[in-house]
């Protein structure tokens, strides 16, 4: 019985055999070693896993950044967003911090950086909760002026996309942390700067770093939710 090819339309004489089409319709009752022949093999570019692509244009763009970098406070935020009563977020930045960086745009794993940030500067738009944050109830800010940020690995996955891994300490804990920055561009700005850009976030119990208040509500719930989601909005200046 002739097998015909829903594709070409065209029939085999044998079936198994047409050159013609390998979407060509198997006979019924053939079992699964016949369907692996009439497939025949995964070609060896599919089965590969090829890893993070690098397009030698952008490549060469960033080799060409390669330095050290000083984070400006001007033009770069570093925030946060938590959930409040279950049912809104509160969202606030830290306006006091200093960072450093160096980029090797050539070996991108070689690359390293941190941050220092004044846990008094938090804000949230609201003095009278600002104030609580800085208490022992949360960040207590006397007793820990500093939440800081320790680069210990940098694993690129594609040309502008950098998975950045490193010791965030929080009041007396500290715990390892991975986020995910994306490359934005660079450009020289009036003043002769050269300026990279990068964005990123990552999620973290606040639990985990000993920041533990919170109030039950009414109708079932906390006030506080567990999870805040840091941003950093990057833009650091070369040096030299």
């Amino acid at each position: 019985m002739l097998a015909q090819c829903p594709r070409t339309r065209r029939c085999s004489e044998v079936a198994g055999r047409s050159a013609l089409c390998r979407r060509a319709v198997r006979p019924a009752g053939t079992g699964t070693a016949f369907a692996l022949a009439w497939a025949g093999p995964i070609p060896a570019y599919r089965r590969r896993d090829p890893g993070p692509r690098r397009h030698p244009t952008m490549t060469a763009e960033l080799t060409a950044l390669t330095g050290d970098y000083v984070l400006d406070p001007t033009h770069t935020r570093i925030g946060f967003v938590a959930r409040h009563a279950m049912v809104t977020k509160v969202r606030g930045a830290f306006h006091q911090f200093e960072g450093t960086a160096h980029l090797d745009g050539a070996t991108p794993a070689q690359s390293t950086a941190q941050v220092v940030i004044k846990t008094e500067s938090i804000d949230t738009g609201v003095e009278q909760r600002d104030q609580h944050l800085r208490t022992n109830d949360f960040l207590d800010a006397p007793n820990f002026p500093d939440i800081t940020f320790r680069s210990t690995s940098v694993e690129p996955q594609s040309d502008t996309e950098y998975r950045v891994t490193g010791d965030l300490t929080i009041k007396d804990t500290t715990r390892p942390v991975t986020i995910d920055f994306e490359y934005t561009g660079n450009a020289v700005d009036p003043y002769g700067n050269l300026r990279v850009g990068l964005e990123g976030s990552v999620a973290i119990s606040r639990k985990e770093f000993g920041v533990t208040w919170n109030a039950a509500l009414e109708g079932g719930g906390v006030l506080v939710g567990d999870k805040v989601v840091l941003e950093f909005d990057i833009s650091a200046i070369k040096q030299g």
